[in-house]
């Protein structure tokens, strides 16, 4: 059987004070991460958004298997042809296809069909997860717990951009078939979130919401 390779974990540690004021500085610098739909058209360097998905590669994956795809789009012609096609799908949702309890929780956000912000921002991330790799031979090759490595993957980027000073949206336009057409990815991607990045606008506004209490997140035994 053969032996994996190890080598020395080498991440420094911290004594019991610093380590909690390490961890409420950190919550307080997090709570402050808000999604928006105001962008600015402010350019955001392809350097940037390179280092940002490098962070979101650091993400653990079932058997290390890395089972995501980014594709970072600056192009104004592409990003054209998304906010069409996602306009178009939300078009349904919002006149159809959501229920009038989704339609009523939406109702404090003032969200609706039109999505500009996909053109006005300087880069949309779209994210796919990988469903399987195929080999030198073309045999399907397993990934495994790929909706949670992904889901971690996002956490991250989402993460990174604001350590970067950025702002994001989570933007779920569903169905998303539209993207793998559109980039055309290969058969063993799927699109899993569309993620808007760049600077917020000048006049940028977001609801006044309140978080859930640690008491209504959290059990402790």
């Amino acid at each position: 059987m053969q032996s994996s390779s190890f080598i020395p974990y080498t991440r420094p540690t911290y004594d019991a004070d610093e380590m909690l004021e390490r961890a409420k500085s950190h919550y307080e610098w997090m709570n402050q991460r808000r999604t928006l739909r105001e962008f600015s058209d402010r350019p955001v360097s392809k350097e940037v958004i390179e280092q940002l998905i490098l962070t979101a590669s650091t993400a653990p994956s079932g058997a290390h298997k890395q089972p995501w795809t980014f594709c970072a789009i600056s192009n104004p012609e592409m990003k054209k042809k998304i906010r069409e096609a996602a306009e178009e799908e939300e078009y349904t949702n919002y006149h159809g296809r959501m229920s009038d309890t989704w339609l009523k929780d939406l109702e404090p956000f003032e969200t609706d069909w039109h999505k500009p912000f996909l053109e006005t921002v300087p880069w949309l991330i779209v994210v796919f997860r990988r469903i399987y790799e195929l080999d030198e031979e073309g045999a399907k090759q397993n990934n495994y717990y790929v909706n949670e490595s992904v889901g971690l993957a996002c956490g991250m980027l989402l993460e990174a951009i604001h350590y970067a000073g950025l702002v994001a949206l989570t933007h779920t336009p569903s169905p998303m078939n539209f993207l793998t057409k559109l980039l055309d990815r290969p058969a063993n991607e799927r699109p899993y979130l569309l993620i808007p990045v760049g600077y917020p606008a000048s006049d940028a506004k977001v609801p006044d919401l309140e978080r859930k209490s640690l008491s209504d997140i959290s059990v402790f035994y």
